[in-house]
C-alpha cells in the first residue's frame, strides 16, 4: 500500500505494560466447569463483531479471572483471533458494560499507547483490506488455520500513522457510519420483535378472542379488525381454538421446494444473493426464485429461517417456501414450529419436509390473515428499507476506509461524501 504516512510497527506503538500483547490461556486452564452465570466475561470468536457482541458470553468468577491476569482485556483493547476463524477483529468500547474481560485461548489481546495512537484507528486499519493482508500474512492452513508465531507476527505489523489529531478525525468519520448502521439494525430488531409479538398475540395466545369474550376492545386493534375474530372458543385436537378456525396440516397451504445445486466455481458475479442453510454464501448473476420468500435450512444448519425480499438463488442445502397464504404469515408461523429440533439424520443434520408437512396448526380465516399481512407488511417494508440504507452506508465505509487509512483521501473530502448520505 502506498502511503505518505510513517509506518511504525505495532511493537513501537504498544502500551508501556508488560502484557500489552498477550494470548489467551493455553491448554485446559479454562474448562467448562469453570463457567458461572455471571462474573468476568470470556471473549470468544463469536463475540468479535466490531464492538463486542455480548449475546453469548460465558463467565468466570473474579477469583478465576485473577489467575489469568495476563489474558485480561479492558477498555479500548483490541481482540483478534489467531487460531480458527482468522481475520476477526473486535474492540472493547470505552462505555463497555464490564470493566474486564478474559480472552479465550484462540484470541489475543492488544493494548496500545493512547498518546501515540487512537485504538479505533488501529481497529479500522485491521478491518481494511490492507490491514487484513498484513494480519494474515503469516498464516498456516495445516490442521486448524492459525497465525504462525502469532505474537511475533503481530508485533511486526506496520501501520500507516498520521498525526493523532488526524487519526481522531478519521475515526470520527468512520464511527459515524458505524453508529448509523448500528442504529438501523437496532431499529430493525425492534420492528422484528413487534411483528413477532403481533403474530403471537393473534395466532398463539388468541388475545383478540379473549378480549371479545370479555366484551372489551382488543389492545392496539381497530374495531373493524377486532370484528374479524370470534368471541369464544371450541374444542379441537390441538385443544381450544377460536370458533370457526380449522385445524389443518401444513402441507395443505405451504410447499417447501428444494433449492438447486450451484457450486462456488459455477457462480457468475452478480447482484443476486445465494442462500445456504447458514445464510448468504455469495452471489450470482441470475435468480432461481423471485422474492419475497422464505429460506429454510435443510442440511447443515437445520431449521434456520431467512426472509428475502428480492430475487435470490437457494442452493440444495435449503428449502424455499411457496404458499397461497401471505408470506408474512408463513414466516412467523414457521418461527413457532421448532424446526431446529427436527433433525432426522444423525450423520449429516437434515430436515425432512414430510415431517414438517405433518405438523398441524389452527388455520385462521382469510380475512384475519389478510389483516395480519396488512399490518406486518408495513413493518417488513421498513425493515427492507433500513437494510438497504445500512448496506449503502457499509459500502461507503468500506470504500472510504482504505483510502483514509493510507492518506489517499483526505478527511474534508470524506466528510463531503458523508454529508450526502447522513443528512
Amino acid at each position: 500500500m502506498s502511503s505518505e504516512f510513517e509506518e511504525p510497527t505495532f511493537e513501537e506503538i504498544k502500551a508501556p505494560t508488560k502484557s500489552a500483547f498477550s494470548m489467551g490461556p493455553f491448554g485446559s486452564r479454562i474448562k467448562a466447569e469453570n463457567f458461572v452465570s455471571e462474573g468476568v466475561p470470556v471473549i470468544k470468536g463469536g463475540n468479535l463483531n466490531g464492538d463486542l457482541d455480548s449475546s453469548s458470553f460465558d463467565f468466570l468468577t473474579p477469583e478465576k479471572a485473577a489467575e489469568l491476569s495476563t489474558s485480561i482485556a479492558r477498555s479500548l483493547d483490541l481482540v483478534i483471533t489467531h487460531r480458527g476463524t482468522l481475520g476477526q477483529v473486535g474492540i472493547i468500547p470505552p462505555n463497555s458494560r464490564y470493566p474486564e474481560y478474559i480472552v479465550s485461548q484462540s484470541q489475543l489481546k492488544l493494548s496500545f499507547d493512547q498518546t501515540k495512537v487512537n485504538s479505533y484507528f488501529v481497529y479500522y486499519f485491521l478491518r481494511s483490506s490492507v490491514g487484513q493482508r498484513r494480519l494474515l500474512a503469516n498464516t498456516s492452513q495445516v490442521g486448524v488455520p492459525a497465525i504462525a508465531q502469532a505474537l511475533t507476527s503481530i508485533r511486526n505489523i506496520r501501520i500507516p500513522l498520521p498525526s493523532l489529531k488526524e487519526q481522531d478525525g478519521i475515526v470520527g468519520a468512520l464511527r459515524l457510519l458505524d453508529d448509523r448502521i448500528a442504529l438501523l439494525r437496532e431499529t430493525n430488531a425492534t420492528l422484528e420483535a413487534i411483528a413477532q409479538a403481533i403474530f403471537k398475540s393473534w395466532f398463539v395466545d388468541f388475545d383478540p378472542v379473549h378480549a371479545n369474550a370479555k366484551g372489551r376492545a382488543p389492545e392496539g386493534m381497530s374495531e373493524a379488525t377486532a370484528a374479524l375474530f370470534p368471541d369464544n372458543f371450541e374444542e379441537s385436537e390441538l385443544g381450544l381454538v377460536p370458533r370457526g378456525w380449522k385445524v389443518e396440516r401444513l402441507e395443505t397451504f405451504m410447499e417447501l421446494s428444494y433449492g438447486k445445486a450451484l457450486k462456488a466455481t459455477e457462480r457468475i458475479v452478480g447482484g443476486v444473493p445465494v442462500y445456504g442453510s447458514g445464510g448468504i454464501t455469495g452471489c450470482h448473476n441470475e435468480s432461481l426464485v423471485n422474492g419475497p420468500s422464505i429460506v429454510i435450512g435443510r442440511k447443515g444448519t437445520v431449521g434456520s429461517l431467512y426472509w428475502e425480499d428480492q430475487p435470490f438463488f437457494p442452493i440444495d442445502t435449503v428449502f424455499y417456501v411457496r404458499s397461497v397464504m401471505p408470506m408474512t404469515y408463513c414466516f412467523y408461523l414457521l418461527q413457532t414450529l421448532g424446526l431446529a429440533d427436527m433433525n432426522t439424520d444423525a450423520a449429516v443434520p437434515g430436515l425432512n419436509r414430510n415431517n414438517v408437512y405433518r405438523l398441524k396448526v389452527p388455520k385462521a380465516p382469510e380475512a384475519v390473515l389478510s389483516a395480519f399481512n396488512d399490518v406486518v407488511d408495513v413493518l417488513r417494508g421498513s425493515i427492507f428499507k433500513n437494510n438497504q440504507q445500512a448496506q449503502t452506508l457499509a459500502t461507503l465505509r468500506d470504500t472510504l476506509l482504505p483510502r483514509l487509512i493510507s492518506g489517499q483521501l483526505r478527511l474534508p473530502e470524506a466528510e463531503t461524501a458523508l454529508e450526502a448520505v447522513t443528512e
